[in-house]
This record gives structure tokens, sequence and C-alpha cells, in this order.
């Protein structure tokens, strides 16, 4: 009889110790999953911002057709795209010809002074910056959600039901060489 109450002692601990594993991982799947909506947000607003600034740029910087056609290519792929993979490659891709439409602005004087440009440029600044506090936040949830998935005895339970490791928000290979590299100052 006492050996039967301690066999079902210690199922029944078992069972609350893999619930417990369990709930854990699904308030930390989620957590990763509302962090990204928050991206989601943000890049909404950058996705909606685009074509006003590249319809402003147009005014000034005719030539720069290209460029102005990979940054209208890059908000369409965000503004397609379906899984958290793709949105995070296509808000890098983005990312990059925003980058490449700040260096170009440069040759325009008059475009820097254009009142309609500078607001648009001021959201745009804000955006990023919101972007990348979200995007930390994001990285911090999935970093939470791995340890989880990843450590004894979550690894066993994750395992059970289906829960693995989750790619971080991170700049791609190509990108890396470029941030790496130290900034020019000229004068």
């Amino acid at each position: 009889m006492v050996t039967t109450i301690i066999i079902i002692a210690v199922v029944v601990v078992i069972i609350l110790a893999v619930i417990g594993i369990y709930n854990n991982l699904v308030r930390l799947r989620n957590n990763r999953e509302n962090a990204f909506a928050d991206i989601d947000v943000q890049l909404k607003q950058r996705f909606d911002l685009v074509p006003q600034l590249v319809a402003t740029v147009k005014g000034y910087a005719t030539h720069e057709k290209e460029l102005l056609e990979n940054i209208t290519a890059a908000r369409t792929a965000g503004v397609n795209a379906s899984s958290i993979d793709d949105k995070i490659k296509a808000d890098q891709q983005l990312t990059s010809a925003l980058a490449g439409l700040k260096v170009q602005v440069e040759a325009y004087p008059d475009l820097k002074a254009n009142q309609n440009f500078m607001q648009l440029q001021g959201e745009l600044a804000d955006i990023e910056n919101k972007l990348a506090a979200v995007r930390r936040f994001f990285n911090s949830a999935t970093r939470e959600l791995n340890n989880a998935v990843q450590t004894f005895p979550g690894n066993i339970i994750a395992g059970m039901f289906g829960f693995h490791k989750e790619a971080m928000y991170e700049i791609e290979a190509s990108q890396r060489a470029a941030v790496e590299k130290a900034p020019e100052i000229k004068f």
C-alpha cells in the first residue's frame, strides 16, 4: 500500500513537472511571437513611409532610378512576406536599400533642405530607432526560448512536443563585413 502511494506520488510529481515545463515553453514561444508582432508594427509603419520618401526623392534624383526601384522592390518583398524568416530577410533588404538612399541624398543639397523630405527622414529615423529596440527585445525573447528548449530537462519535453531552437534576428553574412568595417570620416 505504501509502495503504491509512493509510486502514485512520483508519477503525479513527474506529470506536474512535465506540465510546468510544457506551459513555460508555450509562454516563451508566445512571448517570442509577440515580440515579432512588435517588429511587424514598426515594419508596417516603415513600409507605409517608404513610398512617400521615394516620391519625394524622385523629384530630385531622377537619374537614381535603380536605387529607387531597389527600395520599392524590397518594400514589396516585405509587405508580401508571410513567415518570420521571410520578414526578417525582407527587412534586411530594405535596410540595405535605405542605406544606399542615405548615401545618395548627400549628393542633393536641395533635397536635404526640402521640408517634406526632412520630415519624412525624421520619421524614418524614429522608426529605425524603434525597430532597433524591438529587434533587441525579439532576440531576448528568442534567447529565453532557445535556452529553455536546449537545457535539461526542458530539452526532453521540447523534443516530445515539437519545440525547437529558433533563429535570432541577425544581419546576413553578406552585410556583416560592411557593418564591421570602421566608418570613413572625411572633412
